[in-house]
């Protein structure tokens, strides 16, 4: 399989084709899986009806409670940029559009579309860029 890691030499060359790990600094890394299953739906959950608003509306999630105590936002990026702080680690997934992400402390800056997925470690941040469109997301608590 064909090495898709933009610099080979920071991964020793194991990224592989459907699954590039890209690289930020203090050795964390994004992960983009261009063959992630993404839900279509979530099964007996309770949302809560008060949405997150971000931004002056331009970041609008609502939470999804499922059972075993897990916490997901399902929601929506309008165009701009946009910085996040973490406190728990977080996965963004890509469900429609595309979105820019960079890592806090990182100096890589990774494109994501529909199906891709990053993580973001606890107690750090990452910034958002979406050019056009709208960005639908699902961000799960890790």
């Amino acid at each position: 399989m064909p090495n898709l890691c933009p610099d080979p030499a920071l991964c020793g060359g194991k990224a592989t084709e459907g699954k590039v790990a890209c690289h930020a600094a203090l050795n964390l890394a994004i992960l983009a899986d261009a063959m992630s299953t993404v839900p279509t739906q979530f099964a007996g959950v309770t949302v809560l009806t008060k949405a997150n608003v971000y931004f002056d509306g331009n970041v609008i999630s609502h939470t999804v409670l499922l059972p075993g105590d897990i916490k997901k936002t399902l929601g929506v990026i309008r165009p701009g940029t946009f910085h996040f702080k973490t406190t728990a680690p977080e996965r963004m997934e890509i469900l429609a559009g595309a979105c820019r992400a960079k890592l806090d402390g990182g100096t890589l800056t990774s494109d994501y579309e529909a199906g891709a997925r990053f993580d973001v470690p606890g107690n750090s941040g990452f910034s958002v860029e979406v050019e056009t469109g709208l960005c639908e997301y699902i961000c799960s608590f890790l």
